[in-house]
């Protein structure tokens, strides 16, 4: 697989931390014929979940969500790298970011079992350009 890095736009939703929120959620986006490249849920608190929902298509999922009544916080701009799983792939993508005084606030990588990965940076909104620039996007 040839290196894919772009930029994407993402969404955050927060749920009350009860079985089937989620599912929820993301039964009303598939219903709507939103495809999302990447998706995270992390606590906040005891009580809520905060979903980062990553869509193929950013126009689409806004008002996607503003007829569905999902109340969402975005867009937010992200990276995603896909490519080959190969020893210190990760460390070649820091490398670059960090010879640019880029910070990566956040990230999830996750391999797929078969020989590539699919990983999202969470660049801050003033290092973004800088980011992009810096892994050639």
């Amino acid at each position: 697989m040839p290196t894919n890095i772009r930029r994407v736009d993402y969404y955050y939703a927060t749920v009350e931390n009860q079985p089937g929120e989620g599912y929820e959620l993301l039964g009303q986006l598939a219903q709507v014929g939103i495809n999302l490249l990447a998706f995270t849920a992390v606590p906040m608190g005891p009580t809520r979940t905060q979903l980062a929902l990553f869509p193929e298509d950013g126009s689409r999922m806004a008002e996607a969500a503003r007829k569905a009544g999902i109340a969402l916080d975005g867009p937010h701009r992200a990276v995603l790298v896909q490519d080959d799983d190969k020893l210190g792939a990760l460390a070649g993508i820091h490398a670059k970011l960090h010879e640019s005084s880029v910070h990566v606030y956040a990230s999830s990588c996750v391999t797929d079992g078969r020989g590539s990965f699919g990983y999202i940076l969470y660049i801050r909104p003033d290092e973004y350009e800088r980011a992009v620039r810096a892994l050639q996007v």
